[in-house]
């Protein structure tokens, strides 16, 4: 049985968000366990938002195999129910697999689950978290974390990315795929991405130019130049470029870089090691060949030979790759030198 633990001012969705998955879930897999929502004080239980959910009591516990535990408004006075954190431990002593989403990971430290683990929480809690637990190893720039048969998320959302990879772990990436997009879930985040998106980085984002960057993420695989950009936002290129600076804070060509890296780290992140193994050369070929397209700034190190830029080429490589050993690889290709390195 999987079991999630609520309480007063519980913060909905931290509850709602996995019990949503493995609902799902359950319709593709074979004797899926069952789901109950459980409080200290059984009935229904008022979260933060003023809705309600119906809990059972703490007892029977003997069926429940994994533990859910939510966060909310409510969660110090929650970390501080000695029945809530005797019923946690018991638990834990049980091997029963312990998850917490949000700051629900209060909870767990306070019972003592978290010490000598690593561990993440809402990113808005963690100066308070690490003052409060300093024996607890926390990653805040993590969407989940698992350390042995605990598991812990970030803020809310999040808890749909570990109720997915439990998931994964139980039934399968078959399942956990499907489930995923059942919920009609944009994309799946594994436990090492950054809670942050360089779209919610960029300042003012949701501006005049939100949807120009939304439409930059769709559209990685194009040169997306100034005047592309430009053209998109129906503005002049000088002028797109000094008002895009001034709203977001950046260069277009710096944020389309930090899209292109984020969305880099993701594919790398949810490849599995033998994908990466079979597929390895092959990317490594094709992202030779596309390089200079995707980013103009790249000119293959031949065309630049051919063009007189040897020595240009070295002066580079020694001034920004100091005491490296240039394998064959590394050679394929080379800032232009007509486009130095710039911090623009």
């Amino acid at each position: 049985m999987i079991g999630v633990l609520i309480f007063p001012e519980f913060q909905l969705l931290d509850a709602a968000g996995p019990i949503s998955v493995f609902e799902i879930a359950a319709r593709s897999a074979d004797n899926p366990p069952a789901l109950k929502v459980i409080a200290v004080t059984p009935g229904p239980v008022r979260s933060s938002s003023g809705a309600e959910m119906f809990a059972r009591g703490l007892r029977p516990s003997a069926a429940i195999s994994t533990l859910i535990v939510a966060g909310g408004e409510g969660v110090r006075m929650a970390a501080r129910c000695a029945k809530t954190l005797a019923f946690v431990r018991m638990l834990a002593k049980r091997g029963v697999r312990i998850a917490s989403v949000c700051s629900g990971a209060y909870i767990l430290a306070e019972a003592g689950l978290l010490d000598g683990r690593r561990a993440t929480t809402h990113w808005q809690r963690t100066k308070h978290f690490v003052s409060a637990y300093p024996k607890v190893k926390l990653e805040p720039d993590r969407i989940f974390t698992r350390d042995d048969n605990i598991w812990t998320s970030a803020g809310i959302s999040a808890g749909i990315d570990l109720a997915l990879a439990m998931i994964t772990e139980d039934y399968g990436e078959e399942i956990a795929q499907k489930t995923a997009r059942h919920l009609v879930l944009y994309h799946r985040r594994s436990g090492g991405q950054s809670q942050f998106s360089s779209l919610l980085e960029l300042k003012a984002a949701n501006g005049r130019f939100g949807p120009l960057l939304a439409w930059a993420r769709e559209h990685l695989d194009a040169p997306l130049t100034v005047e592309d950009m430009a053209e998109k936002a129906g503005m002049s290129s000088r002028h797109f470029t000094r008002a895009f600076v001034a709203e977001t804070g950046t260069t277009p060509s710096k944020a389309v870089e930090r899209l292109r890296i984020e969305v880099a780290r993701q594919r790398v992140q949810s490849s599995g090691g033998s994908h990466r193994a079979r597929r390895g050369g092959d990317r490594l070929s094709r992202s030779r060949a596309d390089a200079p397209r995707l980013h103009p700034r790249l000119r293959p190190a031949a065309a630049i030979a051919a063009s007189g830029g040897e020595g240009r080429l070295e002066r580079f490589r020694a001034k920004w790759i100091p005491g490296r050993v240039i394998r064959q690889h590394d050679q394929n290709f080379a800032p232009s030198p007509s486009f130095p390195p710039t911090d623009d």
